[in-house]
């Protein structure tokens, strides 16, 4: 079904149309593909996997028992992607481009020193950005080996390009988020807002496609949206704490609803005008780790170690 204006109603018939139960661990990372139906995940049992969302079938899957799979992102071209290891390598081969056609590792990009826990493509163009538990955000381009921008912060990083590829956001330590242009981040950022009255790590940021919003989620499970040139905190949202599981929200594609995952197992839809929960479900699998909703059509996916994609139910 293709995306269309959501209202309440359409939010709240959401029901879960596909599951997949094959995964031998919890599902870190998974990311929809911008212009195709395609959705890619990485898990603990090492494993990259790609699905069509159209027909709710496994494409392809390949394992990476040296590097493990844990943050993956598309990179423009439908078969290739962006990964971060999770096995500590002596060769430093933390994060990797890998063409999922032939399973080949086309390059990789040396340099952070410890775990990747935050990764992104540019919407425009062949840079991206990877945030490190060293506490460095580092700007790449697919085609070079080497870094071509580092910055150093306090605390874990959380990266985000804007939808038009001209503003990235970094948040960090004290609930900082930092705005910089993309074409001249070297100089420093343009602006700099506070997430006040919160003391947890943001461990999560994505913008709007409007670009008008910028939505936070927070290691003690709070969930904030800000106006993206203000800063201003247009709302927020709590969710029982979770020891030792990081949730994570997403926009819908018209920016008007919040959906996220949670560690009692529920899953959670808010209307950011009205400021209210419209939805509340059962996940069925458990503490969910992952949600994204797809960009052009009316589904999203939410994952534990079972993935499962929701649609709406429209039987009367």
């Amino acid at each position: 079904m293709a995306i269309s204006q959501l209202d309440d109603g359409i939010v709240r018939t959401m029901s879960v149309a596909a599951v997949f139960h094959d995964f031998g661990g919890k599902i870190s990372s998974l990311d929809f593909h911008r212009t195709e139906d395609l959705l890619v995940t990485a898990s603990g049992d090492d494993s990259i996997r790609l699905y069509n969302t159209t027909t709710a079938t496994l494409s392809k899957m390949t394992y990476h028992k040296k590097h493990g799979a844990d943050k993956v992102c598309f990179t423009h071209h439908p078969s290739s992607l962006l990964c971060s290891s999770r096995n500590k390598l002596d060769s430093d081969e933390s994060l990797w481009y890998l063409s999922m056609y032939d399973n080949r590792c086309l390059r990789y990009f040396k340099g952070h020193k410890d775990r990747i826990i935050s990764l992104c493509m540019s919407p425009v163009n062949d840079s991206f950005m990877s945030g490190s538990l060293d506490h460095t955000v580092r700007i790449w381009d697919l085609r070079v080996n080497a870094c071509q921008g580092i910055l150093h912060l306090r605390g874990r990083p959380a990266v985000a390009f804007d939808q038009q590829g001209l503003v990235f956001a970094v948040a960090m330590e004290g609930g900082a988020i930092k705005l910089f242009d993309s074409r001249s981040y070297d100089k420093g950022p343009f602006d700099t807002f506070l997430v006040g009255g919160d003391t947890a790590e943001v461990c999560d940021i994505k913008f709007s496609n409007d670009g008008k919003s910028m939505l936070l989620t927070t290691t003690n499970n709070h969930i904030y949206v800000l106006d993206a040139y203000a800063g201003d905190k247009k709302c927020g949202f709590s969710l029982e704490p979770s020891p030792y599981l990081t949730t994570e929200a997403a926009f819908t594609p018209d920016g008007q609803y919040v959906l996220s995952g949670s560690g009692d197992g529920t899953l959670h839809a808010w209307n950011i005008n009205m400021r209210n929960e419209v939805a509340c479900w059962n996940s069925y699998i458990g503490p969910v780790t992952c949600l994204k909703w797809a960009p052009r059509r009316a589904l999203f996916a939410a994952a534990s170690d079972v993935l499962t994609f929701w649609i709406p139910n429209n039987q009367p």
